[in-house]
């Protein structure tokens, strides 16, 4: 009896102390505890930050070190124009992420040494169980080996991306007619509405369509399409380009002709001309002889 008392001790005493070890390494987060969530640069410098914050999607607390701040004060004063006014944007955005309602915002003093931002950062997110905001593609790397969650804007317009670019194509079920004359309306498969020109008399029938614009606002998304031209097969383009090409021989065709036959009834012209002018020729000197002959028996009479 007392074996078992002992097992059962045991067993108690190891599972409260892997319970223990799994509570330091990520603390039990309730809900009215709040994540801290530590700003990059590279996030301070996105023009989207301010306005996804603004929306109410971030919760957490927002904390910004000083040597952040401090990196983007030296770059608001390098050489490189670009960069210099992005920095200058970013501590803006700081300015105005202390006047959003949605979460507190803070700016720790850490000390201004020699370490790396990006190694500060994972430094104070690991100590204090929070994330890391960043738009950096390797800082997010390094911290996932670390086991440190990060945020990234650009994951994010990602995820929210349209589905359909205009310029690309796509089969839908035209379900019903448009409030236009000549317009079907379609649904894709998350919910949006695509409005087809020209589609009224294709109801309940399934066609390829070309997205062509994109209306986006804060009640949805609505793009807009058009059907796309019949194909030719092969054989009616052989055949057009066949007809073409004669039509084309016998317009190239037509001119020469006409050029030949005026050239040879000219030549006919000419040769006729030329016939009755050495025809001339003749006569006249068979009349010169017969008045030179009378001349000669005229003068012998009146000897």
């Amino acid at each position: 009896m007392d074996l078992v008392i002992l097992i059962i001790v045991l067993i108690i005493l190891g599972e409260t102390s892997v319970l223990t070890l799994k509570s330091s390494k990520r603390p039990l987060i309730t809900t009215n505890q709040k994540r801290k969530v530590y700003v990059d640069t590279s996030a301070l410098m996105d023009p989207r930050l301010i306005e996804v914050a603004k929306t109410g999607f971030i919760g957490d607390d927002i904390v910004i070190p000083r040597s952040v701040t401090n990196e983007l004060q030296l770059l608001a004063d390098g050489k490189d124009s670009e960069k210099r006014l992005r920095a200058r944007a970013g501590l803006d955005t700081v300015r105005e992420l202390e006047r959003v309602v949605f979460f507190n915002t803070t700016i720790l003093g850490d000390e201004l040494d020699r370490t790396p931002v990006d190694n500060r950062l994972m430094e104070l997110a690991k100590a204090n169980h929070g994330l890391i905001l960043t738009n950096d593609y390797n800082l997010s790397k390094v911290a996932a080996t670390e086991h440190i969650d990060t945020l990234n804007l650009n994951a994010l317009a990602l995820t929210l991306r349209n589905q359909y670019l205009p310029g690309e194509r796509a089969k839908v079920k035209i379900v019903a007619a448009g409030s236009n004359p000549h317009q079907g309306v379609a649904y894709l498969r998350d919910g949006t509405m695509v409005v087809v020109d020209h589609a009224s008399d294709k109801l309940g029938q399934e066609v390829e369509v070309e997205f062509i614009r994109l209306n986006q606002t804060a009640s949805g998304t609505m793009l807009f399409a058009k059907l796309p031209a019949p194909k030719t097969s092969s054989k009616d383009s052989s055949s057009q380009s066949s007809s073409d090409s004669s039509k084309s021989s016998t317009k190239t065709s037509s001119p020469s002709k006409l050029a030949n036959t005026k050239s040879s009834a000219q030549t006919s012209r000419s040769e006729k001309t030329i016939s009755r002018a050495f025809s001339k020729f003749p006569s006249r000197r068979r009349s010169d002889k017969s008045r030179h002959s009378s001349k000669t028996s005229k003068s012998q009479k009146r000897r």
